[in-house]
């Protein structure tokens, strides 16, 4: 089998990774890069091989740096079917229609710049259109349900415990008469993070791709997180300010309207208006209602209350562009959540460019941010970025929880791969920066793993 490394290679997004095995090719993940805005667009245009060629897909999970090339995929002629947990399918079913949309207006917003300046029109990556018409090709499957995928090949999906839907792909392979196994984590979640189940062990595997997005880092003990947040909350309150959460519109919204209504409940916060403003999160919420399936046992425990862990009387879900237009004429105290969460597009941007020179305000960051993104810029307290092309004073205050993140960390990392030590034959470090990759690809050998590989980008390895 040879292994294509293609995205999401000493960096973390635009995951994608192609297998060559028995004279087929199996495509594992298809996403979007994202950091400086004409590098990406550059890159998400042109894909890396002949869609044509591929012959089935696998996704893991719904977030765009894994998903949102997909549409691209479809239009360059990809007709099979792309393989998923039914959320995934669920929730790629809202994200890439958000997608597309962003995509027209990105492209709308450069031809009507470039007219000023003589260029020609800018066409988007897909439209809206492209996105529906890619949906057709998904299908969704439980998780442990080992199903054919290519001869020679059956996948299993396991629970990663990252976002709603994400897996763990567990490939069995039989190839030359070798019979061996591959595991992709794709992004691999924490465990004991509220709403969903703990990442599953794996059993015996032989070769291993994993992410290493905080291959470097440690998050600290996540009990502390809710007491984290209640410290932001109560300092913006005393000063008057608004707390403004940049935050992805799946899996780390709910997460954090979660964490604010127990801290409600309990009488920790006062009782302050919490404004999610984002049709996207809106619609994912809902498929989060519809797929408690993956719910842990502690989010069960308070449905079994009858009550709403994503709804709470001082919370609002703001849909329309009037309403959201309306938030910026409020007076503080109060929490407005809105995407994207590294702050290059969607109405946060709005909120950001009324909000971030008063220094009674706060912004909260709460996932990681990709090298030259606005959100990255804020999270190392530029004095001054640039918001739709006008620099702006960055007055707020600003604060780092890493703690929400849904992605494991260096030991978390260690610990799951360690279940699978004795077997292990060889790993391929992907999905982090070089200094992250690393860092994990040394502990991995500390483990006594003699094959571990930072693959280059483009690597073609053979296993």
């Amino acid at each position: 089998m040879k292994i294509h490394f293609l995205g999401a290679i000493q960096t973390v997004t635009g995951s994608m990774h192609m297998l060559e095995l028995n004279g087929h090719r199996l495509l594992l993940e298809c996403g979007m890069f994202q950091g400086h805005r004409a590098e990406a667009f550059e890159r998400n245009r042109h894909l890396p091989f002949d869609a044509t060629t591929v012959d089935r897909m696998i996704l893991s999970h719904a977030h765009i740096d894994h998903s949102g090339c997909i549409p691209i995929l479809a239009k360059s002629g990809y007709d099979k079917d792309i393989l998923c947990t039914a959320a995934t399918r669920d929730l790629c079913g809202v994200m890439l229609r958000d997608s597309g949309h962003i995509q027209e207006a990105d492209a709308e917003h450069m031809t009507h710049h470039n007219a000023r300046k003589g260029l020609p029109p800018v066409e988007p990556l897909y439209t809206v259109a492209d996105a529906e018409a890619s949906m057709r090709l998904f299908v969704g499957l439980s998780y442990h349900r080992p199903v054919p995928v290519l001869p020679g090949v059956t996948a299993t999906f396991c629970d990663a415990g990252h976002i709603l839907g994400a897996a763990i792909t567990l490939l069995d392979i039989n190839e030359d008469g070798r019979a061996y196994r591959l595991a992709f984590t794709g992004d691999l979640g924490r465990r004991n993070l509220p709403i969903l189940r703990d990442p599953e062990l794996p059993g015996d595997i032989d070769y291993l791709i994993t992410e290493s997005t905080y291959g470097n880092r440690l998050h600290g003990d996540i009990t502390a997180i809710e007491e984290e947040l209640r410290l932001v909350v109560q300092d913006t309150v005393r000063r008057g300010g608004k707390l403004l959460i940049p935050a992805f519109a799946v899996g780390r919204t709910q997460e954090i309207v979660y964490a604010l209504h127990r801290l409600v409940q309990s009488g920790r916060i006062p009782e302050l208006p919490v404004y999610v403003d984002s049709p996207l999160a809106l619609d994912a919420t809902e498929i989060f209602r519809l797929h408690t399936e993956v719910f842990d046992d502690e989010t069960w425990e308070f449905i079994r209350r009858k009550e709403d862990p994503f709804g709470f009387h001082r919370l609002t879900y703001v849909r329309t562009v009037e309403e959201s237009k309306r938030l910026n004429e409020l007076k503080g105290p109060l929490v407005i959540i809105a995407a994207s969460g590294m702050c290059e597009a969607g109405r946060i941007l709005h909120h950001l460019k009324n909000n971030i020179e008063d220094p009674r305000n706060t912004v909260l960051i709460v996932s990681w941010q990709a090298p030259n993104t606005l959100g990255r810029r804020i999270a190392e307290k530029e004095p001054v970025v640039r918001i739709f092309g006008e620099e702006y004073n960055r007055r707020a205050q600003v604060e780092i929880i890493n703690g929400f993140s849904a992605h494991a960390d260096h030991d978390e990392l260690l610990w799951w791969i360690g279940a699978a030590k004795e077997s292990l034959k060889g790993v391929f470090v992907v999905h982090g920066e070089p200094d992250a990759a690393n860092a994990l690809a040394d502990g991995v050998r500390q483990l006594g793993v003699s094959r571990v590989e930072v693959p280059q980008p483009g690597e073609v390895v053979t296993v």
